[in-house]
């Protein structure tokens, strides 16, 4: 990932230098195992850890001529280790270590997403508590429907993001296995001690059954979970633009001083946050059909799937941590328009409430079929030349005979579409979310 994109903390993980001293660990830590069992002398595994060093440019002229990178490794490492390197890898194959890594690789990368979405979760929740009671128009299929709040909006958006933040727990678990179980996996030249050493060491638990590789439906499901945060995301961002739109204006991304919408045309106030959101939700969610595919592997292991997976795992984590900080900071600097959402709101002339008479009527004793085309033949007047609703249900002869004026003007009392916020905010929250209504 480009460092446009890329946050250091993210990035650190899947640098070369980072991976070998993984590598490192992995195996000087099976040789302390290996020593418990009387098979590599003591004094080795200390120097081992001692003179164990690495040089990036060395491994990468070595493995040009093996074309092998943990062979590569291991070569470059004997050069300061000496002759007790003679007991670095014993019974272990190269996806031991590199499987292996890519798991401690992985649940590091979790823990920093996991940071990212309580981040973003702080920010949801303190605007929809701050936001709460703010009427604004609830929209389907793009168009008018009827009042919500904006915190109603943003509490869907938490719910959401809490759902992802469980599934993403769950889905660190299960990639973080450990495999040190040699060739095939039968534990032939390596006994199991020395992988549950290991796991225990590099903070993970031992492979149920590993072939030569961790089978990769534990891949497949983590970057899944990776791909439904980023649909979210992008959720969150569509909103966000649309909110934006020069008809709308009811929310727009924070416009710092001396920023510049356009090129060409000074007034432009651009959504380009949430934009760059959506682009880079379409990254990680890239990475998921790949590591579907990735499950599928010929006998015990072949390499289809390594390539795929050193490109998109550190893309896919790198683009979502970003993503993730990015959109944290665009709802904590949201800025809101009440005012607009008001006007909103109103722009039809209360048509938004015309289920409310609909069911009136009904309960008045109007067939709801009747009362159906009653209130939709007033409604499309309205909705063409404009006017009032009310005033026009008014002079409706058939309506005012089933129902009084001030029955009427009770229908489009707003209260009456935010009585249960508390309700869903409880469902959400908890009940620590006083916020006085407006």
């Amino acid at each position: 990932m480009i460092p446009r994109y890329s946050r250091p903390q993210m990035t650190a993980i899947w640098d070369p230098e980072t991976r070998f001293r993984i590598w490192f660990e992995i195996e000087a830590h099976a040789c302390d195992a290996q020593v418990q069992l009387g098979i590599v002398p003591k004094k080795a595994a200390k120097e081992i850890w001692k003179k164990g060093k690495w040089e990036i440019a060395r491994i990468d002229e070595i493995e040009r001529e093996t074309k092998h990178d943990v062979i590569a490794f291991l070569t470059n490492l004997a050069e300061h280790v000496g002759p007790s390197a003679r007991f670095v890898h014993q019974g272990m194959t190269s996806s031991d270590v590199l499987d292996t890594t890519l798991a401690v690789q992985l649940a590091r990368a979790s823990d920093l997403l996991l940071e990212g979405l309580d981040r973003l979760l702080a920010a949801l929740k303190k605007r929809a508590i701050e936001h709460k009671y703010t009427p604004t128009i609830g929209r389907s299929h793009a168009i008018h429907a009827e009042p919500t709040t904006f915190g109603l909006k943003l509490a869907g958006y938490y719910a959401e993001f809490a759902r992802a933040r469980a599934r993403l727990v769950q889905a660190r678990a299960e990639i973080a296995t450990c495999a040190i179980s040699g060739a095939v996996g039968t534990f032939a030249n390596i006994d199991p001690f020395v992988e549950a050493y290991v796991a225990k060491k590099m903070g993970l638990t031992p492979e149920t059954v590993s072939t030569q590789v961790i089978p990769r439906d534990r891949h497949a499901m983590f970057f899944a979970v990776l791909g439904v945060v980023a649909a979210s995301i992008e959720r969150l961002a569509i909103e966000v633009r649309h909110l934006q739109r020069t008809e709308v204006r009811e929310a727009e991304e924070f416009f710092s001083p001396g920023q510049k919408g356009s090129s060409a045309m000074p007034h432009k106030r651009n959504p380009v946050l949430s934009e760059n959101l959506t682009g880079l939700s379409r990254i990680v969610r890239a990475a998921v059909a790949p590591a579907l595919e990735n499950v599928a592997l010929w006998h015990e292991r072949d390499i289809s799937h390594s390539a795929v997976e050193r490109v998109f795992a550190p893309d896919a984590t790198i683009a979502l941590d970003f993503a993730l900080h990015r959109a944290a900071g665009l709802v904590e600097k949201w800025t809101i328009y009440p005012e607009r959402m008001k006007a909103n709101l109103d722009a039809l002339g209360g048509l938004v409430h015309s289920q409310r008479v609909m069911l009136a009527l009904t309960q008045a004793g109007v067939a709801r079929e009747d009362a159906y085309q009653i209130v939709q033949a007033t409604a499309m007047a309205i909705w063409r030349a404009g006017g009032d609703f009310a005033a026009s249900l008014k002079a409706d002869s058939r309506v005012v005979a089933k129902l009084s004026h001030k029955q009427i003007d009770a229908l489009f009392d707003l209260g009456y579409h935010t009585k249960h916020v508390d309700t869903v905010f409880k469902r959400v929250f908890g009940s620590n979310t006083k916020r006085k209504q407006r």
